[in-house]
C-alpha cells in the first residue's frame, strides 16, 4: 500500500469483493471517527481533530474516504493554473483560528519569502498548505493513526452502534463516528435544452478531471453560462489569441473586485430583532447599512465584510418563505459583492474584455443546434453564438434531493438525514450533527457546503475552520481514552521524544527533503526542548558535516551518543552509529553502515537523504549506476511520495529519460512548489534538451519566489546562469553573477562549485574576457578547501578554480593531497586532471589535449551531475583550439550540438579557425 503524497498518511485501498465486511485498514487503534470527503473541509476536520486528540492523550483512529487521490484539494483547490487565485487574502486564510499568521508563516517558507497579509495565494498553493499542514500534525500527533482510503462512500447504514460505510468497490469501513465533508454538489444542468445535454461539446463540469487543460486546447469559439467566479477562472483558461469567449447569465453582472487598501468590516448597530424578521425588513436594514459605511468610509465593502459575523444568526431567524423569496431576488447580487475578484484576476478580465475576447451579457440559452462541427446557441434576447463549446459556470446545484449524489441520496432515502431550509444541503442542529427524519441526531456530522441552508455562510475557509474546530472538540469529548504513544517523524517512524521537539524536528526533516535553509535552527529547537532527543543532535552533527552548518559537530555526536543509549529505539540506534561512522571516517568507511540502515529502515528519509549523491549530499558512491540502483530500490517504501518523485526524477534525467523525469518532477512540484529535488531535476531536464529559454522563464520566477528559502539557492541560480550562457546573453549573465554568485551571496563550498566554476567556464568558453572576479570568491572558499578536499567532485571544482586562479603552485599541492589519499579516483582521476589543467595555465595545448582525452571515460567517476562535469569537455575545446586542432574542436562541438542545442556552441563552432 503506498502513502498518499500530499498528506503522508497511510493509503488502504479497499480490496474488491467485501460485501458486508469492514475492508482492511486493520489495526486501527482505538475509537474510529470515519471523514468522508479529503478536499478542504474534510482536511480541515482531520487537522483539528488530530490536535484536539493530542491535547486529551486520546488514542483513536481517523479513516479519510474520498476519491480523489489527493488529499486537501477538492474540487476547490486541485486547480494546476497558477491564474487561478484565492478570493480572500492570505491572511484570512489560515487553517487555524487562534493562529491567523499560519498560512502566512507557511507561504512565507514553502511559496514565497515575500507572501503579504493582503496576497491573492494561487489556490493550487493553498491546497498544497492543507496537505502539509496535515502532515505536520499527524507526525506530531501522539495517540492518533491516519488511514486514507481512495474511494467512493455510496451508503452510510447504522448496525450494532456503529457506522457502516459502504464504498463503491463493495468494501466497507467500520466508524463510531462519522464526519460528512462532501463538499459542493455537482452543477445543476436543468437549464440545459436536451440537444445540448446529449451533445460532447457541452461542457457539464469545468472543474471535473482534466476538462480546463482539454477546453484549452479544442479549437472554436466558447459559450461560458453564468457569470460568476466559475466563469471567471475558465476564462481565463480557455482565453487564446483567435478565440472569443461569450459570457452570458441571468444577470450579467461580474463579480466585484476586492479594494486595492481594504478597510476593516464595519457591523450593523440597528439589525432588526430576529425574533420578528421578514424578508423586507432586512433588505431595508441591509441597505440602510451599506449607505452609512458608504457614508462613513467612501467604500460599501466594509459594510458587507461587517455582515460576515450576523449572517447565520439572520438567515436562520428567516421562514423558509422569506428565504426563498431572498433567493429569488437578492441571493445573485449578495454573491456578487459578497465573493470578490482580486485585483489582478480583475485585470485580466478587463484587458480581456478591453480586447473584445471577452463579451459578457445578459441572457438565458433557449435552444441548441448541434450541427457536428459546432452549437449554434440561441439566446433570450433573440441573439444567436455559434461556438465550439458551451461550459456550464452556473455553479453547484443547491437542491440536495436533485444532487444525484448517491450517499446523499442513500442518507435521504434510509431517513437518516432530510433536507435544510429551501432543499439546501441537510438540516443539522447547532454544532453541526445531521438532523434524522424523526428529528434526532447522533453521531453523524457535517459541515461547509451541507449546512448552507442552515447557515447561508457556510462554504469559505473562515466558516468551515470554525465548524471544523467545532466538530472536533465535540467529538473528542466522546471519544478521549487516555493512551500514550510516541510521536512520529515525516515518514512515520518513531521518535523518542516529546511531541513539541517532534515538531521542531519535522520542520528541519522537511527542510531537508525540500533542500530549504534553516533545517540546522529546526534541529536545534529541537534539541533545546527536549536535551535528550538523539535524532535532534545527530542531524546537527550531519549536517555540520555535510554542509558546513554551525556548531561543534563532535559536541553534537557525543551528544546523540550518550542521548541513544538512554533512550532510544533500534532504528535511533542505527541512525546514529551511521552518522557517527560518516563523520568520523571522510573516507567513506560507513557506506556500508549506512546502506545497511536504510535496507533496514527504507522510510529513514535523513538516512536516505545522506545517501544518495545530491544537490545537498555527497552520498555514499561515486558510481552513477549504483546510485541509480540505490533509489530504484527504494520504490516499494515510498510509492508515489513526492519527495523521492524528485529523487527518482533526478535519476531519470541522469539516465536521459527526460519525458519520465520531467512527469516525475511535475507531480513532486503540483504537491510541494519548494520541492528542491524536483526542481534540481527539471532545470536539468530543460538543459540537457536545449530548452534553454523555456528553462530561463521557468526557473529565474522559482528562484525568486519559491526557491528564496533553498539551502542551495545559489546552484539554482549557476543552473540559470547556464542558460543566459548557452543563450549568448551575457549582460544577463553578469547580472546574475553579480547579484546572486558573487560574494557575500554565495558560501562555503558553493562558491567553489557554482560561483568559480562558472567564471572557469566563462573563461574556457570565451564569454568573459576581461579579469576574473576570482579573488573575493577564492578567500571566500578557503585553502583547506581548495586544496585538501576530501572528495573527488570537491578536488575536481578545486582544480578548476586554481586553474581559473592562474595558480600552478596552488595545483601542485591539490595533486599531492590527491595522490596520498586512499581513494582510487583521488589517485588516478582527480591528480591527472590536476597535470592536464597545469599544461593549459602554462599554455601546453598538447600535453593538455592528450591527458584531457584520456581522462574522459572517467570523468563520471567524480561524481556530480553531466552538466558539471561538461566543464572539463569545455576545457578540452579549449586546448584543442589551441593546439590548433580545429577540425577535432569542430566535431566534438558538432557531437554536442547534435545531442543539445544551443546559440553559444552554434557560435564556438563558426569562430574555430578553418
Amino acid at each position: 500500500m503506498s502513502g498518499d503524497p500530499s498528506c503522508g498518511c497511510r493509503d488502504t485501498r479497499p480490496a474488491p469483493g467485501l460485501t458486508g465486511a469492514p475492508t482492511a485498514v486493520s489495526p486501527l487503534a482505538g475509537p474510529v471517527v470515519g471523514i468522508i470527503g479529503a478536499g478542504a473541509a474534510g482536511t480541515l476536520t482531520a487537522m483539528h481533530l488530530l490536535r484536539a486528540l493530542g491535547r486529551r492523550g486520546a488514542r483513536a483512529s481517523i479513516v479519510l474516504i474520498d476519491p480523489a487521490p489527493a488529499t486537501g484539494r477538492g474540487v476547490a483547490y486541485s486547480t494546476e493554473d497558477d491564474r487561478h487565485l484565492l478570493n480572500v487574502p492570505a491572511a484570512g486564510m489560515s487553517a487555524f483560528p487562534d493562529e491567523p499568521d499560519h498560512l502566512l508563516d507557511w507561504a512565507r517558507a514553502h511559496h514565497d519569502a515575500d507572501t503579504g497579509p493582503g496576497e491573492f495565494l494561487p489556490r493550487r498553493v493553498y491546497g498544497t498548505y492543507l496537505a502539509d499542514t496535515l502532515r505536520r500534525e499527524l507526525a506530531a500527533a501522539s495517540t492518533v493513526d491516519l488511514h486514507r482510503v481512495t474511494a467512493h462512500a455510496v451508503d452510510l447504514q447504522e448496525r450494532h452502534r456503529s457506522h457502516w460505510i459502504q464504498l463503491c468497490t463493495g468494501g466497507t469501513v467500520v466508524a463510531g463516528s462519522v464526519v460528512l465533508a462532501t463538499g459542493n454538489n455537482a452543477p445543476g444542468t436543468g437549464w440545459a435544452p436536451p440537444a445540448l445535454l446529449a451533445s460532447p461539446r457541452f461542457v457539464v463540469d469545468p472543474w471535473s478531471p482534466g476538462a480546463l487543460p482539454a477546453l484549452a486546447a479544442a479549437d472554436g469559439d466558447v459559450l461560458l453560462v453564468g457569470t460568476g467566479l466559475t466563469m471567471v477562472d475558465v476564462a481565463l483558461s480557455a482565453a487564446r489569441p483567435g478565440r472569443m469567449l461569450y459570457a452570458v447569465s441571468r444577470h450579467g453582472r461580474l463579480p466585484t473586485v476586492h479594494a486595492a487598501h481594504p478597510q476593516p468590516g464595519v457591523e450593523p448597530t440597528d439589525l432588526p430583532d430576529e425574533l420578528d424578521l421578514d424578508g423586507a425588513s432586512l433588505r431595508e436594514a441591509v441597505l440602510a447599512h451599506v449607505r452609512r459605511t458608504v457614508r462613513e468610509t467612501g467604500d460599501w465593502r466594509p459594510a458587507i465584510d461587517g455582515l460576515r459575523a450576523h449572517t447565520g444568526r439572520l438567515w436562520s431567524a428567516l421562514c423558509d418563505d422569506c428565504r426563498a423569496d431572498f433567493l429569488r431576488q437578492d441571493a445573485s447580487g449578495w454573491d456578487v459583492h459578497r465573493h470578490r475578484m482580486p485585483r489582478r484576476t480583475a485585470a485580466a478580465v478587463s484587458q480581456m474584455r478591453a480586447a473584445g475576447a471577452l463579451q459578457v451579457a445578459t441572457g438565458e440559452v433557449v435552444a441548441v443546434d448541434d450541427d457536428g462541427s459546432a452549437l449554434v446557441v440561441h439566446l433570450s434576447d433573440g441573439t444567436t453564438r455559434r461556438v465550439g463549446y458551451v461550459v456550464n459556470c452556473t455553479g453547484p446545484l443547491a437542491d440536495v434531493e436533485l444532487a444525484g449524489d448517491p450517499l446523499l441520496t442513500a442518507l435521504l432515502d434510509h431517513g437518516r438525514a432530510v433536507p435544510g431550509p429551501v432543499r439546501m444541503g441537510l438540516a443539522t442542529d447547532r454544532d453541526g450533527r445531521v438532523r434524522a427524519a424523526d428529528h434526532s441526531v447522533g453521531s453523524l456530522w457535517t459541515l461547509g457546503t451541507p449546512r448552507r441552508g442552515e447557515l447561508w455562510e457556510s462554504t469559505a475557509i473562515p466558516e468551515i475552520r470554525a465548524q471544523a474546530a467545532t466538530i472536533a472538540e465535540a467529538l473528542v469529548g466522546a471519544l478521549a481514552v487516555p493512551g500514550r504513544r510516541r510521536p512520529r517523524d515525516l515518514m512515520g517512524l518513531s521518535l523518542s521524544t516529546s511531541a513539541a521537539a517532534a515538531a521542531a524536528y519535522n520542520d528541519g526533516l522537511g527542510r531537508v527533503l525540500r533542500v530549504q535553509s534553516g533545517a540546522d535552527d529546526a534541529f536545534r529547537r529541537a534539541a533545546e526542548l527536549d536535551p535528550g532527543f538523539a535524532l535532534a543532535h545527530a542531524a546537527l552533527a550531519l549536517l555540520g558535516h555535510e554542509g558546513g552548518a554551525g556548531g561543534d559537530v563532535s559536541a553534537y555526536l557525543a551528544a546523540a551518543q550518550g542521548a541513544v543509549r538512554a533512550r532510544g529505539d533500534d532504528r535511533e540506534r542505527s541512525l546514529v552509529d551511521v552518522i557517527t561512522r560518516r563523520v568520523q571516517d571522510c573516507r567513506g568507511g560507513g557506506a556500508t553502515a549506512l546502506v545497511h540502515h536504510i535496507e533496514a529502515y527504507p522510510r529513514d528519509a535523513l538516512a536516505v537523504s545522506a545517501a544518495v549523491p545530491t544537490i545537498a549530499f555527497s552520498g555514499v558512491t561515486d558510481v552513477q549506476q549504483e546510485a541509480w540502483a540505490l533509489v530504484e530500490g527504494l520504490a516499494p517504501a515510498y510509492g508515489d511520495d513526492w519527495w523521492y518523485a524528485g529523487l527518482l526524477a533526478f535519476v531519470r534525467q541522469d539516465q536521459g529519460r527526460y519525458d519520465e523525469a520531467a512527469a516525475l518532477a511535475g507531480s513532486a512540484l503540483r504537491i510541494d512548489a519548494a520541492s528542491g529535488h524536483a526542481v534540481h531535476a527539471q532545470t536539468h531536464v530543460y538543459y540537457e534538451t536545449g530548452q534553454h529559454v523555456a528553462g530561463l522563464q521557468w526557473l529565474s520566477p522559482w528562484i525568486a519566489t519559491s526557491g528564496r528559502g533553498a539551502s542551495h539557492r545559489a546552484h539554482f541560480s549557476w543552473h540559470a546562469a547556464l542558460h543566459e550562457l548557452s543563450l549568448g546573453d551575457l549582460d544577463a549573465l553578469h547580472r546574475r553573477y553579480d547579484g546572486e554568485l558573487a560574494p557575500p551571496h554565495v558560501t562555503g563550498v558553493r562558491a567553489l562549485v557554482d560561483s568559480a566554476s562558472l567564471l572557469w567556464r566563462c573563461r574556457m568558453t570565451g564569454s568573459w574576457t576581461e579579469d576574473l572576479p576570482l579573488p573575493a570568491v577564492l578567500e571566500l572558499v578557503g585553502v583547506e578547501l581548495l586544496e585538501r578536499p576530501s572528495t573527488p567532485f570537491t578536488a575536481m571544482h578545486a582544480a578548476l578554480a586554481l586553474a581559473a586562479a592562474g595558480d600552478v603552485a596552488g595545483l601542485s599541492r591539490l595533486r599531492a593531497h590527491a595522490a596520498a589519499t586512499a581513494n582510487p579516483v583521488m589517485t588516478d582521476v582527480v591528480v591527472s586532471l590536476c597535470d592536464a589543467l597545469v599544461a593549459v595555465v602554462e599554455a601546453r595545448w598538447c600535453e593538455a589535449v592528450r591527458v584531457l582525452r584520456l581522462l574522459g571515460p572517467w570523468l563520471v567517476q567524480l561524481g556530480g551531475s553531466a552538466a558539471q562535469r561538461e566543464i572539463v569537455e569545455d576545457t578540452l575545446l579549449h586546448a584543442l583550439i589551441g593546439a590548433r586542432r580545429c577540425d577535432e574542436a569542430r566535431a566534438l562541438l558538432e557531437a554536442r550540438l547534435d545531442r543539445r542545442p544551443s546559440p553559444l556552441d552554434r557560435q564556438r563552432l563558426r569562430r574555430v579557425p578553418v
